[in-house]
């Protein structure tokens, strides 16, 4: 494995869950590995606590030394056109910077969020091909305009930890935010729940479609009641449109869609997740989030998990 920018990166998901945990144990037991000269760079152009925490941590527990950069306020200004002439506001092309990036460090993560203004510049990941284009050392996808692979690989291992059954009842739920969010998490969520053995089920309000090519093989149910109704686990997040007209946008903050006590009790006893951060009483109620159904904190815990896991595959540690 050259990169982790995808599940498509990911030749066995079931496989890669299980060799998480075992890595995790290891490390629980042991403590964590020596020293070994590795180092990693933890390029963010975007704000972060859970993925800038959780890779630190999995770089130390992994012997791995872990450098942190914010480019947008730190760095030259980046050029990641071809065949530009400089004469702008850019100081700095991708070539030359990823060509140093990858001379001084053996992998290279990327935090990047999508735009919301341009669909087609999201959508061919700009900023991330750039990098992996250019770089010649692994590239870790630590979230793009369209994917957040380390946190489905997280939400993926909670799955696995907390089901009770073989195939549970998965829903994936849009609720109301002030702000527009990108689709990434949602779309790396069913990404990951199509590749496992889930009854998925996607709901949200009309006007906040997805991608047919990522929703895949998951039930689409326009009323959240009905989608709630035996489910095993809720999964929540907001994002913003995705269609044409309305890319980017906040076309509704209908709070009906707000996850309560009630809409839980719909269900199957299900396990409430979210990858924060959360904006209580807004995405969720208090009566939800404090409630021992609620296993927020571990899937967050898991972060650390799945970066320890993807590390150690992309730098082949031991």
């Amino acid at each position: 494995m050259t990169n982790f920018c995808s599940i498509d990166d990911v030749d066995d998901p079931v496989g890669w869950i299980q060799s998480a945990v075992e890595l995790k144990k290891k490390i629980e037991q042991d403590g964590p590995f020596t020293k070994n000269g590795k180092s990693v760079c933890l390029l963010f152009f975007n704000p972060s606590l859970r993925t800038r925490l959780s890779m630190q941590k999995a770089s130390f527990n992994l012997g791995i030394e872990s450098f942190i950069f914010n480019l947008n306020t730190e760095g030259w200004q980046l050029e990641f056109g071809d065949g530009v002439v400089m004469n702008g506001n850019t100081s700095e092309h991708i070539i030359e910077a990823a060509g140093v990036m990858s001379s001084y460090f053996d992998a290279i993560g990327i935090r990047a969020f999508a735009s919301l203004s341009n669909k087609q510049e999201d959508y061919q990941e700009k900023i991330l091909s750039q990098f992996v284009k250019h770089c010649s050392v692994p590239v870790i996808n630590m979230e793009s305009a369209t994917s957040h692979p380390l946190q489905s690989f997280a939400d993926m291992i909670t799955i696995e930890e907390y089901k009770k059954v073989d195939k549970p009842r998965v829903v994936l739920s849009w609720a109301p935010h002030p702000k527009a969010l990108p689709q990434a998490v949602a779309n790396s969520f069913l990404n990951w729940s199509n590749r496992m053995d889930y009854d998925l089920v996607l709901t949200h309000p009309k006007g906040y479609e997805l991608d047919p090519g990522i929703v895949g093989n998951a039930t689409v149910e326009y009323d959240q009641n009905k989608a709630f109704d035996g489910a095993d686990f809720i999964y929540t997040k907001n994002w913003s449109a995705f269609n044409d007209e309305s890319y980017g946008q906040v076309v509704s903050q209908d709070p009906t869609w707000t996850i309560t006590p009630e809409k839980m009790a719909l269900t199957n006893a299900a396990k409430f997740m979210h990858c924060l951060p959360i904006r209580r009483n807004v995405i969720a109620t208090d009566g939800v989030l404090d409630h021992e159904s609620s296993i927020v904190i571990a899937q967050a815990n898991h972060r650390i998990t799945s970066a320890q896991a993807v590390l150690q595959k992309l730098l082949n540690v031991k």
